[in-house]
């Protein structure tokens, strides 16, 4: 999986902060708070966003909507797991990151994955009639 270019990286931070579908000149008055670009460049990026899959867009009148089509920590998550899958160790790869959490997040992560384990059903109780 590839990463995000700066641009890109920038689009998509917008698209993951909006609660709503967002026009190129939406992301373009966002972004030229920072910088100065032109409507074109922002079209261009999300057109590749879109070809990437990484946007949804659908048509508003004449001008497309654009929506994020991952979450940014399911992206995050593609990343890592594309990191990790290009060692011949994936588990030590994924020890080392863990080594760099803070102690916040390893508690965190340990609650995550223990909601994640599948609860052990209780035994079975059987009844034993009583003979008559």
């Amino acid at each position: 999986m590839r990463t995000l270019g700066e641009l890109e990286a920038a689009v998509m931070a917008c698209l993951w902060q909006s609660q709503t579908p967002v026009s190129v000149r939406d992301v373009m008055d966002r972004l030229n708070a920072d910088r100065d670009l032109a409507y074109t460049t922002v079209l261009t990026v999300l057109d590749n966003l879109h070809r990437k899959q990484m946007v949804t867009r659908e048509l508003n009148g004449r001008a497309y909507q654009y929506v994020a089509a991952k979450s940014q920590g399911e992206y995050s998550a593609e990343l890592i797991a594309a990191a990790a899958a290009q060692s011949d160790d994936k588990m030590g790869a994924l020890m080392h990151f863990v080594e760099r959490l803070s102690p916040q997040e390893v508690r965190e992560l340990r609650a995550a994955l223990d909601a994640q384990q599948p609860r052990k059903a209780a035994p079975a109780t059987t009844e034993r009639r009583a003979s008559p």
